[in-house]
Parts: structure tokens; C-alpha cells; sequence
């Protein structure tokens, strides 16, 4: 019976195109606006028709006259803390009309070309074994149906008693196609008889083939010993365990190089404003907000602004398996589009590192939360240091098309819950890792003045100046009279134009979300009462997209995002009897609804429905979620809109990431098994796209038969790779 697939993310599985239809309709989907990209396409083609095929100037791919490569003295890296305050003297904007009354101004001579550089098939052919493909694109398989054979094999989640089942069938053992491939195995790696392999073990070495089809980053590991203190007059130290680092985070960057992204990368940092007069500023993509604007202003003349999002959380490797945690590190480019990062088929977020869970046996509770900590700084700083470089000197890479580009890479974003926000800030618990408020103060009506870095820094300053860092207790305790964590040197110390207090973007899926359902769903609970609100969200009209919750609401377990967002759709229109793009007049209303609420927040606490977990009434509003929402105006004026910063798509990335790597793992040793499983994965996946690149070329010469080229015969894999 064969399935349907859904035309914009690929998805498969459904029984008939009603069910496709009902998928590209959900709220919730990233398929839902197929109708806005489509009258968006249609539109772009009537213009480039109406304008006779005239290049577009902000993109500055033609190449036809090289400018010479830019002086980083001439241009200058300026002064972060004065860009970030809005400063922008000494550049004058090109205005770009556009279909509507909006006027976009887009950053002058900025990211332009310089010369041809790579492209996807170049890194494709730069391997000892591209000789061969000349005749055989597809060495060192037979062709097509050899390949896919061995591709569906390995990815598809057979167990190798059952893949053995398979190679073990009648028709299978005697096909002439499987013998080609398992000929190439014997010839490769075998030393054992035919009759004593497992046919699973083929297998295994019809994997280390496909390993060495393209040339990609080994696995590493480092060991670190960042950890040698006094405590209480005695040395003691810390070994964290050997973690592997999966790729070198710039060449993770060399997702830019991509082909599907091709036409889903935006390099000219652009201020959109409703009309002409340009007194409404509107915020969409992180291109559109003042941080890119005034990052690309201290940059050298030419130069291309790449911004890095980073994104780590700690989640269980398995179900049912105990102590087993990961601490994964994942990195995306802010330059993709956000309908593009956001989709979970882009594989837009990749694995870079994963970081060290360590466990200390130091009797007091705090300090090993120190130790944690500086630990998970140093291994962010030897991880990173390649960005930092890059940030700081510039490093030539190429986009999809093969333009040769001077890129920087800052930090744009990291996207992480609040307690592990904190420990990024560098700041102690009960502390705001964006303000210079304290638990106290997060119930004020206003927004406290920012942590800066260059406040963190000059507060570790003194404290390095009346203790030394390495004597980490009386350090720390020094540390916490300006509500600091303990941390010395915080990887962001040398990370040029990167701030904790612009990086460190709203995350909707904690901090509004799960604010949402562990406080205000609460207050609403206890107001109208569990029995009634109950019915209330039982006798709701069911609506397509929509949940519809038959039973209670106010004893639900395991409420994941999903559900908290369905409630919030709800809730509001039962308690009373998204756009991605924002402007300055909805940046007005969005900054009233908090000064509405402190100005009768007190009501809450008056009908008694603050309660804690034991039913006791709380008179007190030290919520640390409740502060960080007066710094989500801020954060749209900087880095556009919140919805691009969510974590839900890297909460899904660790599904593909961790999780289903792990499962193919023996449940021994996980860490360099998931970064070896997704090495190969990535190995198929670039192979799969060569081929149908390759396969679309009509002029090329790489066009044949299916059988073109015997294997068997020309076998000569130089570089072997190790299982």
C-alpha cells in the first residue's frame, strides 16, 4: 500500500491527501503557511519578469568585478558596548522599495564576494576516491540499486539479528547485486572464512565503505583538568571524563555551503520600517534587529556577519536506563531563515560537542556546583575557541553558490532554560542573568538595568583582586557580594561582540510557556475552581487544529509543550464568563500587558490563590520568569522576533541527536557511538544529495547506466577508515 508524502517537509506515512491536507493545515505545523510561500513565490515571479532579469545588489553574488580584500584597519572592529547602545555614525543605509508600502534599508557594502571559492560537489569530489567516480558515480558501489540497497539497510533501523534474517534469505544471498556489495567487503576488510562471518558483520563492513565515501571531521576527545584548587587548606582535584567532540564548530558552520539553503541565507543585515517616513520599525528575522545592524557596522567594509546559535540542554539518553544523561551542544546559523531553522527535516541544528556531566564527591552541595560549573565553562571555551578566532580575525569560507566570503561569526544567540541561563551569565541563583535584578526585585513593574559584560567582568575584576581564582571557596565567597556564581573565566570572555545580556534571547518554550501553565494556569485554577473550569474545557466546541480536552485540565501528568500551548489557546475565553513579525506599535501593546498586570497583581495574592505545593498562600512575587518577561521588548529591538528562538526544534533535535543514535548503540559506551552513528548518517545523507545533484546535471558526464562501473574489478579505497 503506498503512502503519502507531504510536499513541503517531506514527511511520510499518511493513508490518503485528505490526511495530507489535514497535516499542511495544523496551526502547529511548520507546512501551515504553504499558501503564504506559495502567493510569496508566485509574486517573486512576476517581479523578477516585470524587472527584466536585473541582478539583485544586496545579495552581491556577481562576481563579474573582485573588490580586493578587505583592511580590518581601515574598517575596524569598534566598540561592542557603544554599537550595542545604538550607535551607528559613519554608515549611510541603501533604501530597497519593496511590493508593499514597507521600505527596507539595507546595510551598505556588506557581504560581498571575493572570488570563487567551493561549492557542495567540490568538498564531495575532494576525496582519494574521486578518480573512480569518473566513470562510476556511484564507487564503490555497482550503482544506483547497489547503493540503495546498502542505504536502506543501514538507516533502517533494523537490529542486526533481523538484518542477518534478511542476508541470510535464498534471494537475497544469491543476487547478484548483494554479492557485488559484499565482494567489495571481502576485499576491503575480511580475513576470516565465508562461512564463519556473520552476515550482520557484512554489514559492519559494508558501513566502513560508505565511511570513507566523503572526507569529513574525525570524532575527538579531550580530557580536562580544569579543577585544581585548595579547599579548606587541603589540594584536591578533578578529572572530568574524555568527552567527544563530534566536529570542529567552524566546519559545522560550512552548513552555509549547503545546497538546500542556497536560496534560505541572508547576509545583508536590513531595517524595515511600514512606510516611507520611517516611523515604525518592524521586527521579523534576526537581520531585521539592531543587533546585526550594529554588529555588521563594526565589522571591516565587505565583511560577511555570520551569527552563531548555540543551544545545550542536559536530557536522558534512554528510557528506563538510569543515571544515563547527555549534556549535548548543538549549533545552528542565524542566518537561515526562520521558516527554514524552525523545521526539524532541515536538520538545521547540529551536534558539535557533548559536553561532560560530571559528578564530585566534595561534601558541600554548593561547591560542587561550582566545580560543575567552571567545568562546563572551560569545556565551552576549548570547544569554541575556533568561533572566537574567527569572530575576532574573520575566516574565509564559501556560500552554496561558491563565492568566496570574509565571514565573522559572534554569538547571537544561546538557547537554553533559566537555570542553565544563569550559569552562562556567570551569575548565582535567585539572580536575573539579563538584569542586575535579585529575587527581590523580580516583582518590580519595571525593567532593571542590564548586565552588560563588561559589568560581569569588571565585577570578577575585584573579585580576582582581593582572592585568588584558584582558591575556589574563598573565591566564591567573594564572588557571591556581587551575586556571581563562582565562575573565573567565563567562556564568553573573549568572544568579540557577543553580550550575555543580547545572547541570552526569551525562550518561549520556558519562559512563557511553562510560566504560563506553572503560574497563571495555576491563579486561574484556584479562582474558578478545578471542578468547574473542568467542565468549562469539556463542553468547548471541538475545532479542527485545536485540542480538545474531554476530561480535566487541573490534574494533568507529564504536560509537555504541546499541551501547555493548547491550553493557553483556550484558557483565556474560559477564565473570562501568532504573528512572526512585530512592529513598533505592537511592541507598545505587547509593553502594556506587564504593566497591566503589576498594577493588579495584588488581587492575586488578596483571593489568596498564590499557593505553594503544600496549599499555603504565598505573599510574594519571586519568580524569576516573571522578571525575564520585562526583557522580551528589549530582546525583539535586538534580535527580532522570539518565535525564531524557541526550544522546541532543539528539544526535537535531541530526538534525532541523542536518542535515536543511542538506540542503535549497545548501551555501553554512548558518547563516541552517537557521534560516530551521526557521522555515517551524515555520510549517507551528503551521498544521497550528491547523486541526485549529479544525477540533474543533463550536461554532465557523469550521466550512464546503473551498471557502470564494476566494482569488483577496480576496487582501491586509499584511505580506510576504522570501525
Amino acid at each position: 500500500m503506498s503512502s503519502f508524502q507531504c510536499p513541503s517537509c517531506g514527511k511520510g506515512g499518511f493513508k490518503n491527501d485528505v490526511t495530507v491536507a489535514h497535516h499542511m493545515s495544523q496551526p502547529c505545523s511548520g507546512c501551515s503557511t504553504w499558501l503564504q510561500d506559495l502567493i510569496c513565490l508566485r509574486s517573486e515571479s512576476d517581479s523578477r519578469m516585470d524587472s527584466d532579469d536585473e541582478p539583485n545588489i544586496s545579495m552581491d553574488m556577481d562576481d563579474a568585478s573582485e573588490p580586493n580584500m578587505p583592511d580590518i584597519e581601515s574598517g575596524g572592529l569598534g566598540d561592542w558596548d557603544e554599537m550595542s547602545r545604538g550607535s551607528t555614525s559613519g554608515s549611510e543605509s541603501q533604501e530597497m522599495p519593496t511590493h508593499n508600502s514597507e521600505v527596507i534599508d539595507s546595510y551598505p557594502d556588506c557581504a560581498q564576494s571575493y572570488g570563487k571559492g567551493y561549492t557542495f560537489l567540490n568538498l564531495f569530489n575532494s576525496d582519494n576516491n574521486s578518480k573512480h567516480r569518473a566513470t562510476n558515480p556511484y564507487y564503490p558501489f555497482s550503482g544506483r540499486k547497489d547503493w540503495e540497497v546498502g542505504s536502506w539497510l543501514l538507516r533502517s533501523g533494523l537490529s542486526m539479528g533481523k538484518i542477518d534474517n534478511f542476508l541470510s534469505l535464498e534471494m537475497t544471498l544469491f543476487n547478484p547485486r548483494v554479492l557485488s556489495a559484499l565482494r567489495i567487503i571481502i576485499l576491503v576488510r575480511s580475513s576470516e572464512p565465508w562461512d564463519y562471518i556473520p552476515k550482520a558483520k557484512y554489514l559492519r563492513l559494508y558501513l566502513r565503505v560508505v565511511y570513507t565515501l566523503l572526507v569529513s571531521t574525525r570524532t575527538k576527545s579531550r580530557v580536562v583538568f580544569p579543577l585544581s584548587g585548595t579547599y579548606s587548606g587541603k589540594e584536591r582535584s578533578a578529572r572530568a571524563e574524555a568527552k567527544p567532540l563530534r566536529s570542529d564548530p567552524l566546519n559545522t558552520v560550512l552548513t552555509l555551503n549547503h545546497p538546500a539553503f542556497h536560496d534560505q541565507l541572508d547576509f545583508t543585515p536590513h531595517r524595515v520600517y511600514t512606510t516611507a517616513q520611517r516611523l515604525c520599525h518592524v521586527y521579523s528575522e534576526w537581520m531585521t534587529g539592531d543587533d546585526a545592524w550594529n554588529m555588521q557596522s563594526a565589522l571591516p567594509r565587505g565583511a560577511t556577519l555570520l551569527g552563531t546559535i548555540l543551544s545545550s540542554d542536559k536530557t536522558n539518553i534512554l528510557t528506563m536506563t538510569g543515571d544515563r544523561v547527555a549534556h549535548p551542544l548543538l549549533i545552528s546559523l542565524a542566518n537561515i531563515r526562520m521558516s527554514t531553522r524552525l523545521k526539524s527535516s532541515s536538520n538545521a541544528f547540529v551536534l558539535t560537542a557533548l559536553l561532560p556531566v560530571p559528578k564530585f564527591i566534595y561534601k558541600k552541595k554548593h561547591m560542587r556546583g561550582v566545580l560543575e560549573d567552571r567545568l562546563i565553562h572551560e569545556c565551552l571555551d576549548i570547544v569554541l575557541r575556533p568561533l572566537k578566532v574567527a569572530a575576532r580575525e574573520g575566516v574565509m569560507l564559501s556560500d552554496p553558490v561558491g563565492h568566496s566570503r570574509y565571514c565573522f561569526t559572534p554569538l547571537t544567540s544561546y538557547i537554553v532554560d533559566t537555570p542553565e541561563a544563569m550559569m552562562l551569565a556567570a551569575v548565582g541563583g535567585k539572580t536575573s542573568p539579563v538584569t542586575m535584578a535579585m529575587y527581590k526585585q523580580f516583582g518590580d513593574p519595571f525593567r532593571h538595568e542590564p548586565r552588560t559584560r563588561a559589568t560581569t567582568l569588571s565585577q570578577l575584576a575585584s573579585a580576582r583582586s582581593k582572592v585568588d581564582p584558584d582558591d575556589i571557596e574563598a573565591f566564591f565567597c567573594e564572588a557571591q557580594k556581587f551575586r556571581l556564581n563562582g565562575v573565573n573565566t567565563p567562556f564568553w570572555l573573549d568572544w568579540l561582540l557577543s553580550d550575555p545580556s543580547h545572547f541570552l534571547t526569551p525562550e518561549f518554550l520556558h519562559l512563557i510557556h511553562r510560566k504560563f501553565y506553572d503560574h497563571d494556569a495555576k491563579w486561574l485554577i484556584c479562582a474558578v475552581g478545578d471542578t468547574e473550569i473542568d467542565f468549562r474545557f469539556s463542553v468547548l466546541q471541538a475545532i479542527t487544529g485545536f485540542r480538545h480536552f474531554h476530561g480535566r485540565i487541573s490534574k494533568l501528568k507529564q504536560v509537555a509543550g504541546r499541551a501547555q500551548h493548547n491550553i493557553q489557546r483556550s484558557i483565556v475565553a474560559v477564565s473570562a464568563d501568532a504573528s512572526p513579525v512585530i512592529d513598533d506599535t505592537q511592541l507598545a501593546r505587547i509593553s502594556t500587558a506587564p504593566e497591566e498586570f503589576h498594577a493588579n497583581k495584588d488581587a492575586i495574592i488578596d483571593g489568596g490563590f498564590r499557593r505553594g505545593q503544600c496549599g499555603g498562600v504565598i505573599e510574594n512575587w519571586y519568580i524569576p520568569k516573571l522578571e525575564l518577561m520585562q526583557s522580551i521588548v528589549p530582546s525583539i529591538r535586538n534580535t527580532g522576533v522570539p518565535l525564531q528562538w524557541t526550544a522546541d526544534t532543539t528539544e526535537h533535535a535531541h530526538i534525532t541527536e541523542i536518542k535515536d543514535p543511542a538506540c542503535s548503540s549497545n548501551n555501553k559506551n554512548y558518547d563516541p557511538q552517537i557521534c560516530r552513528h551521526l557521522d555515517r548518517t551524515d555520510k549517507c545523507r551528503h551521498f544521497d544529495l550528491a547523486m541526485s545533484l549529479l544525477n540533474n546535471m543533463t550536461d554532465s558526464k557523469w550521466q550512464g547506466s546503473d551498471d557502470v562501473g564494476d566494482v569488483n574489478n577496480n576496487v582501491d579505497l586509499e584511505e580506510p577508515c576504522a570501525i
